[in-house]
């Protein structure tokens, strides 16, 4: 393969690949085992809770490969995963859940790190539209809260 051809299929390749959006996908109603490969015979990583959202990194057949909060990678089969209710993690301590999307407007609720919100509404303008599980909504800055 000439050197032109092969400089012209890899800048493909890396658009292509910059050109994918992140996608999130939330752990169903049971737990997912997160293994070190796409089977389960594969050595088993960790346990995530039902309801944490995970980053589909790679698909392959009904394997996902997945990155966590914390950036660990590991795989788990797709039927635990559930792109219908969207959850998102709260990543900061004391994140202040806002009525509007604005620094100014009355705090609904604090919520704590570690604390799952649903998915409202996608980001817009660094705002995140979220609810809790108490049925409490409003709006949280983007970067608080990771899974979105």
């Amino acid at each position: 393969m000439n050197l032109r051809r092969f400089v012209a299929i890899a800048t493909a390749l890396l658009a292509c690949a910059s050109a994918q959006a992140i996608d999130f996908r939330t752990v169903g109603a049971n737990p997912a085992i997160l293994y070190g490969g796409p089977s389960t015979r594969a050595a088993k990583q960790y346990i995530v809770p039902s309801g944490a959202p995970l980053e589909i990194v790679l698909t392959y057949g009904e394997w996902v490969k997945v990155r966590d909060m914390s950036g660990d990678l590991a795989w788990t089969e797709a039927k635990g995963l559930s792109a219908k209710q969207r959850n998102v993690i709260v990543r900061s301590a004391n994140t202040k859940v806002r009525g509007a999307a604005d620094d100014t407007a009355p705090v609904v609720f604090i919520a704590d790190k570690g604390v799952l919100l649903e998915l409202a509404e996608p980001a817009n303008n660094g705002w995140t539209k979220v609810k809790h599980r108490d049925g409490l909504v409003g709006y949280v800055h983007s970067n608080d809260i990771w899974g979105y």
